[in-house]
């Protein structure tokens, strides 16, 4: 059952995460080498998973399942960056002296536990931004004296502080101190020399993933990608699963035969409802949501071959 996390006094968001973690063991597949090395943990209020392979997870049919294309999510999945996003949307904030309560003296300022439910229930830095804004009432700033009341004026507003905000995450980025999720570029490797196609599908500004995958797995394996996708590429945002609709298209693939790698609840739905398998990689911030509809569940890459998750699509052919 669905609970509600509390944002503010005033502002409350849908949340999924339950009210116990369970690590669970998939005895029935342990010749299968991915449960050899991590048990895997999630967050659930219901029986343990035996390995989420149920027919309600995907709408995908059993004929002719074939992994042909690997999907990674980047904002989680290739680079742990939330908290970076935090600090440069903080940073903006502060430089715009946005101020949702007029009797304030200090700009608006995200905490790691507030920033890690808004991240994780709306996709896309403008949405979120709209999101708070509506809720918690429009800001006065140094773009605008007095709160904006016209829908061009909002518009404005969020866009100069995306803008911005997307300026400082790529001076982040840009500084040398961050690196790759490990197992990420040894599994896009592994899947371009068997012939697969090598996506990246990101709710992000197209110019901070662009940034993002130049430095963090280099110019020769962003350049090879069969496909990429941000978030300006499509007119609705995740959890809607237009980025994975698009993306099978132009790859010339059937969506059942595309696994997505996600960090979220948000990704796992866009990935399902676009008729996708999908595996988790979790982060910090999403490591208690429910992934119920995720084939797999993992800390991260380090210990997951091809094989493996070619195994994976298989199983769910068989569970069909």
């Amino acid at each position: 059952m669905a609970s509600t996390v509390i944002l503010s006094q005033t502002a409350t968001l849908s949340s999924s995460s339950s009210s116990t973690t369970t690590t669970a063991k998939f005895s029935s597949l342990t010749h299968n080498p991915i449960f050899h090395t991590n048990a895997l943990r999630f967050k659930s209020n219901k029986k343990p998973l035996s390995l989420s392979l149920t027919r309600k997870a995907l709408r995908v049919s059993a004929s002719s399942q074939s992994l042909q294309a690997l999907i990674f999510d980047c904002d989680g999945v290739i680079i742990e960056s939330e908290h970076l996003h935090r600090q440069a949307y903080n940073d903006a904030f502060s430089h715009f002296n946005v101020r949702c309560d007029p009797s304030s003296q200090q700009s608006l300022n995200w905490d790691p536990e507030f920033y890690d439910v808004l991240q994780n229930q709306i996709g896309g830095g403008k949405p979120k931004m709209r999101w708070y804004f509506k809720e918690h009432g429009w800001p006065s700033s140094t773009i605008f004296d007095n709160p904006p009341v016209t829908d061009d004026d909002q518009a404005k507003l969020i866009d100069l502080i995306q803008d911005w905000k997307t300026e400082r995450y790529q001076q982040i980025i840009k500084s040398g101190t961050v690196e790759p999720r490990p197992g990420v570029l040894r599994l896009m490797d592994e899947a371009k020399a068997a012939g697969k196609k090598v996506a990246v599908c990101s709710a992000a500004t197209k110019s901070s993933v662009i940034l993002c995958l130049e430095n963090l797995i280099g110019m020769e394996r962003f350049e090879g990608l069969d496909c990429f996708l941000a978030g300006d590429d499509v007119k609705q945002k995740k959890p809607d699963p237009s980025i994975y609709v698009t993306a099978a298209k132009r790859l010339g693939i059937s969506e059942k035969d595309c696994l997505v790698v996600e960090d979220s609840v948000i990704g796992l739905q866009a990935a399902t409802r676009a008729g996708m398998a999908c595996v988790i990689t979790y982060t910090s911030s999403t490591a208690e949501q429910d992934f119920k509809d995720a084939i797999a569940i993992y800390p991260d890459l380090s210990n997951v071959r091809l094989k493996d998750l070619e195994l994976l699509l298989q199983n769910v052919v068989a569970a069909s």
